[in-house]
């Protein structure tokens, strides 16, 4: 798992990701597209180096951004 800083915009989008919101409703939530929400995925995915949605957990788990 990569330790690359995330933007402020792909961390609220992380919070929202593992709280179980899609991207339609992350995007509604946001007012912005589908297609940018999951662009921000991909490079939370690409910057983190997870591979599965239980990495995204982990990770936000790890590095404090969410707690349980």
């Amino acid at each position: 798992m990569k330790m690359h800083t995330l933007s402020d915009r792909e961390i609220e989008i992380l919070k929202l990701i593992v709280s179980e919101f899609s991207s339609f409703e992350i995007a509604e939530k946001l007012n912005i597209s589908v297609r940018t929400v999951d662009s921000h995925r991909r490079n939370i995915i690409e910057k983190t180096g997870v591979k599965s949605l239980i990495g995204l957990y982990k990770y936000a788990l790890l590095n404090k951004i969410v707690e349980i």
